[in-house]
């Protein structure tokens, strides 16, 4: 995944946003590393995803991908 640092950073933003408000440049960091950190999981979560076999009784694996 993503650093623990980055991922600090990342809850130290969201918490000084609740508080006392961001700069534009705190927002724009905090925009691009949660970015970074979406596009990180979406790509963990789909190779998580793609390791799936799905089985259905007597049926083969190829019979149960969608057409």
């Amino acid at each position: 995944m993503i650093s623990k640092e980055k991922l600090d950073r990342i809850n130290e933003l969201a918490n000084k946003k609740k508080t006392a408000g961001l700069t534009a440049e705190e927002a724009d960091e905090q925009q691009q590393l949660r970015q970074a950190y979406i596009e990180r999981f979406r790509e963990v979560f789909r190779a998580q995803l793609d390791q799936i076999e799905v089985v259905d009784g007597d049926a083969a694996p190829e019979e149960n991908l969608p057409n």
